[in-house]
């Protein structure tokens, strides 16, 4: 099947999962076709699908990622400065890093970003990991039986995302003045995913800025806290673990930038 041909059948499956689109027209654009598959993708609760859905959708989605451009670590020039060549400032699109272990900002519910198309990390790592990720969290999150709670973390596999794994964590909203407590559970955040990745082996962890989109923490104060916490953690650990601290804008990359030298 060409790309084309697994979008079509992905999204007429989906449209027939629910009578509510019954009137809902495939459109003939291909980023149209795009955006609504994302859409019903991102809207779609954890129930069963049919392993013809999934082969398929597993297909289409590494392609996707391979036509994006997949970045691997082993290619990455580490950060001088700090650590013994195991530090990286990355600016890119962590979907699409080769690493053991992504981190995903997500939100207490831990079930992904159930806005279509948002632009969200927690959006786009749930879209392009494949519904699988939605699955797996919510049967994390049932025998839970409550909401995660800020600072701490929980891992999944990654399915069709180039890294082996997700960390999950839930970072501090900030919603008047910093506080102390905020700082706190945002070094908690960094520290849960590290104790969590070296109990399941991992040799690499890419952290995205967590808290600083909508949660609103400053972004300096945050990549302060980050390197402190990392480095800390590291040190306490004698832990040789590659650190990637992936940005989104160039400003959140300068900031790093400066802290690494």
């Amino acid at each position: 099947m060409t790309q084309k041909e697994r979008r079509i059948f992905l999204i007429e499956y989906l449209l027939r999962e629910n009578p509510n689109y019954r009137d809902v027209q495939m459109p003939n654009d291909e980023d149209e076709q795009k955006n609504l598959l994302r859409s019903l993708m991102n809207v779609r609760p954890p129930q069963h699908t049919s392993e013809e859905f999934l082969r398929i959708q597993d297909s289409y989605l590494q392609e996707a990622i391979r036509q994006r451009g997949i970045t691997d670590l082993a290619n990455l020039k580490p950060a001088t400065g700090r650590g013994n060549g195991d530090w990286y400032v990355w600016r890119g699109d962590i979907t699409t890093l080769k690493v053991d272990a992504i981190v995903n900002a997500a939100n207490s519910g831990m079930t992904g970003c159930w806005q279509p198309c948002h632009a969200c990390i927690d959006n786009c790592i749930h879209t392009f990991a494949g519904i699988q990720l939605r699955a797996v969290c919510a049967d994390i999150m049932q025998k839970q039986g409550h909401k995660e709670p800020i600072g701490t973390a929980k891992i999944t596999p990654a399915f069709n995302l180039p890294c082996k794994y997700v960390l999950h964590t839930v970072g501090p909203i900030i919603s008047g003045q910093l506080t102390d407590r905020d700082c706190t559970l945002l070094a908690n955040c960094y520290t849960s995913c590290l104790n969590l990745a070296a109990e399941n082996g991992v040799g690499s962890v890419a952290f995205c800025c967590i808290s600083t989109g909508v949660f609103r923490f400053p972004a300096q104060k945050a990549a302060e806290i980050a390197v402190s916490t990392v480095e800390d953690w590291k040190a306490k650990n004698n832990s040789t673990m590659k650190i990637v601290f992936n940005v989104f804008s160039k400003q959140d990359e300068a900031i790093y930038n400066k802290l690494m030298s």
